[in-house]
């Protein structure tokens, strides 16, 4: 029978051919997809797992010598520059992960990026915060990206001990650094936002002319085929070209993967190697693409193997009831109640979100139909059109058809509502992550308690640097606990764009950085006077240096470079107003991109298999509209049916899941977070309409097909 089936599915004509390329070009893209899927997770969980390389755990464990180790931060022209400071203590001391040796004091590797990033710019605005003797570049094992900036210094033990967080470690990039609560739930459900739409994909593209095989079928049990030697001819003819367009799939995969790598889909673009399968994800394709394609098939003939009559009989399936309704409300049910019972740990929490979510998507898919059903009754009981009557009939007869073409959309704009709503609401409450300067040219350096005494020379320095308007030092507020401001400063240091003194002062009340918090310059802003005199002002400790700059790069950056070399050893580097931003920022930016790339890759797959379920659907019914056509139904009216057939529950169905992905969200956050969602951006719901836009022009490229396959020799011909 095996032989038989692939006799079939090659040499059964013209339309079984046809057939087997258009299965096997369908499985190709949705395999190639999938297996796109699986490496772009891996290759994000390989991004997350070499910050360990960066930021590793403190260890003293075991025999060998620790190594002294400081992270901190740096920025150049918006961009972050991590600086690792390492001192082995012995012999024994382990060395970092992508460079051969540990490096020594005046010594340092850096990044490839680092590298072009040095020989591209004066050494006074880069090259001076890193004096020493370049040993060479560090490897993609301890960077999270090509575009990563990394310099790797060493030092003197006693000289690293000084640094800020400062810490010994006896192993270097063994600890996985894995995400956060949130982070890692985004990551899951994006994961399934794409491998369901892809899955999906394959499943319809398998069941290509699934009504014509089943009278095929049924006629082979006329004539004594028994229901195993049927089901195994249809396994066969679907593994067939299931395994021929999974084949193909690898090679597009592979011929893609180095371009797709270099897209920034998390903020930050992989290196190739990260775009990797295991011998798992393999697996998983290679052998479950043709199964379930061969599943598929002997599912869509449960008829058959019933009756070889119940393919001529035609009875209509019975009408879904409204259970299909329990398994997305116990996803709700598990949210609210994780609202008043916390998990309180990490595992717990994922344990209970990931869950619930998994549990409502698959819930929408077994509610689909019921939905369906209930959306085209509806329609029905207020058509007032023939096409609008007809096609409410053909959903309400058998929804579960008219949903499995629009299934994927559903899950892709539920999955992407909760990422959305989730990264959107955290950003919102925690403050977003501006790029660039928002107070153009000022500079600022905040100087811990324990910090050396500011040198004489320094401002005579600064002064010296071209585009250097003024430079100031903000002194501890004495009063501090009484008084409106932290800071004190001399009247006569106060640049004019940032305000004056009140009236016959000679020190003023200042902010640390001459700008409030959460405020603007302002030339206009008067200071309150300080109760200090001007000989006290210069007994107080410096908290601040606040250097104003004509707001050039080159200025900004020369006087960076100047404060670093005279402050080498401090954790937060000079401040331009909007560079730094939070780390936990910076990752759920990358997320918010990648759920807009979700977006539009989950509408596409959804619009393909859109496209699929409608041709399929028009080739499977040509004899019924054919039927219609002879009995004066116009062209027109036909094309109507069929739009209205997918068009009407995509838009229902639509707004159904986008509503239930953003109370997902909210009642994620509010248990989790406390926080109340907040709306997505209008760019969401502009990607969104699009998209569907972009669905509905599917719909309407596949309707000239319906004059073509409906003339009167179908009717004469079947």
């Amino acid at each position: 029978m095996i032989r038989f089936g692939l006799r079939l599915a090659v040499a059964g004509g013209r339309e079984a051919l046809t057939r087997l390329v258009v299965i096997a070009a369908a499985v190709a893209v949705g395999s190639g997809l999938l297996l796109t899927t699986l490496a772009g997770v891996n290759a994000v969980n390989s991004q997350l797992t070499r910050y360990a390389s960066v930021y590793p755990n403190a260890s003293t464990a075991g025999d060998a010598d620790p190594l002294l180790w400081s992270t901190r931060e740096d920025y150049f022209h918006g961009e972050q520059i991590i600086r690792i400071d390492l001192a082995a203590t012995g012999p024994d001391a382990p060395t970092p992960v992508g460079i051969p040796t540990t490096p020594g004091p005046g010594e340092y590797y850096a990044s490839p990026a680092f590298r072009e990033l040095l020989a591209a710019h004066p050494a006074d605005q880069l090259g001076d915060r890193y004096p020493g003797r370049d040993l060479g570049t560090v490897g993609p094992a301890a960077l999270t990206s090509p575009d990563t900036l990394l310099v790797i210094a060493g030092g003197t033990p006693d000289q690293i001990a000084k640094l800020p967080n400062a810490q010994q470690v006896t192993r270097v990039g063994d600890t996985p650094a894995l995400p956060e609560t949130t982070v890692n739930l985004i990551l899951g459900v994006i994961a399934g936002g794409l491998l369901f739409p892809v899955l999906i994909f394959i499943g319809t593209a398998t069941r290509l002319s699934a009504a014509r095989r089943e009278q095929r079928f049924a006629a082979m049990r006329l004539v004594g085929a028994t229901p195993r030697q049927i089901s195994m001819v249809a396994a066969v003819e679907a593994a067939a070209a299931a395994v021929a367009g999974t084949a193909v799939g690898f090679g597009l995969f592979y011929a893609f993967r180095d371009p797709l790598a270099g897209i920034p889909f998390t903020g930050m673009p992989f290196f190739p190697s990260d775009m990797s399968l295991g011998v798992l994800d393999v697996l998983l394709v290679a052998l479950g693409v043709p199964a379930g394609a061969a599943l598929a098939a002997q599912v869509s003939l449960r008829r058959v193997r019933i009756s070889p009559l119940g393919v001529t009989r035609r009875v209509t399936p019975r009408a879904p009831r409204a259970y299909r309704l329990i398994p997305m409300m116990l996803g709700i049910t598990v949210l609210f109640f994780a609202i008043g019972f916390r998990p309180p740990t990490s595992d717990g929490q994922t344990a209970v979100f990931l869950p619930a979510l998994l549990l409502i998507m698959a819930g929408l898919v077994f509610a689909g139909p019921w939905l369906t059903m209930v959306g085209a009754r509806v329609m029905a009981r207020h058509a007032n059109r023939p096409a609008t009557l007809i096609a409410a009939r053909r959903l309400a007869d058998n929804p579960k058809a008219g949903f499995r073409a629009i299934s994927g959309i559903m899950l892709a704009l539920f999955v992407t509502s909760v990422a959305v709503g989730v990264i959107t609401t955290i950003v919102a409450n925690r403050g977003p992550a501006p790029i660039g300067s928002t107070e153009a040219g000022q500079v600022s350096l905040y100087l811990p308690e324990d910090a050396p005494a500011v040198p004489d020379t320094l401002f005579t320095e600064l002064r010296s640097v071209n585009g250097v308007r003024s430079g100031a030092a903000v002194r501890e507020n004495p009063d501090w606990m009484s008084a409106s401001e932290p800071g004190v400063i001399a009247c006569t240091d106060i640049p004019s764009a940032y305000g004056r003194c009140a009236e016959g002062a000679t020190v003023a009340e200042v902010a640390t950085s001459l700008v409030p918090f959460r405020e603007s310059a302002s030339s206009a802003r008067v200071w309150p006077s300080a109760s200090v005199s001007l000989d006290d002002l210069q007994q107080l400790p410096v908290m601040s240096i606040v250097v104003d700059t004509d707001g050039s790069a080159a200025a900004v950056e020369r006087v960076r470079t100047v404060l670093e070399a005279t402050f080498p050893a401090f954790r937060v580097a000079p401040n331009v107003p909007g560079d730094f931003e939070s780390e936990f920022a910076n990752t759920l930016r990358g997320w918010e991109q990648l759920a807009n790339v979700i977006i539009v890759a989950s509408l596409a797959l959804g619009g393909c298999s859109l496209a699929v379920s409608v041709i399929g659907g028009l080739t499977e019914r040509r004899r019924p509209f054919s039927l219609l056509r002879l009995s004066g139904a116009p062209v027109r009216v036909l094309r109507r049916v069929v739009a209205l057939e997918s068009a009407v529950p995509m838009l229902a169905v639509a707004a159904v899941a986008i509503g239930m992905g953003l109370l997902a969200a909210h009642l994620f956050l509010r248990a989790q977070m406390d926080y109340t969602l907040v709306a997505p951006q209008p760019g969401f719901y502009v990607i969104v309409v699009v998209g569907l836009v972009a669905c509905l022009g599917v719909i309407a490229s596949t309707l000239p097909l319906l004059e073509r396959i409906t003339g009167p020799e179908t009717a004469r011909s079947e």
